[in-house]
């Protein structure tokens, strides 16, 4: 299986779950500018300029909320929950990938690496 498809089945077994939304998130950097001259293997820009994406350097493939309900000691209030989830088919996680999910699932993220939806799904459901 593909990190596409992983990606793809995490996405489409979450996406029922009512107590939780998750978006794809994209992390990279390119270029951007006014289209001079296009090509079928290169691209003119007038005025280039460098632009990056995503959440941050290292920051996981998906991200999102986990409604929760607070304690009774908590004044029984509902807050959303950080997720971010590193899907991979195959590999490791850059230091970069590793160093966010560790510092986010201190902070009292759900965080963690998934290879699968039934990872995915036990990733959440590991965490009250």
């Amino acid at each position: 299986m593909s990190e596409a498809e992983v990606l793809r089945a995490i996405l489409s077994a979450l996406a029922a779950r009512r107590d939780m939304r998750i978006f794809r998130n994209h992390v990279g950097a390119g270029w951007t500018g006014r289209l001079v001259a296009r090509t079928a293997r290169r691209i003119v820009l007038e005025d280039a300029r460098h632009c990056t994406f995503g959440l941050a350097p290292g920051s996981p493939d998906l991200i999102g909320w986990r409604s929760i309900t607070v304690t009774p000691e908590m004044v029984g209030r509902r807050f959303a929950r950080f997720v971010a989830i590193e899907a991979k088919a195959r590999g490791r996680l850059t230091s970069g990938q590793s160093g966010f999910l560790a510092v986010a699932g201190g902070m009292g993220a759900i965080a963690g690496v998934a290879r699968s939806a039934d990872d995915a799904r036990a990733l959440i459901e590991a965490s009250p």
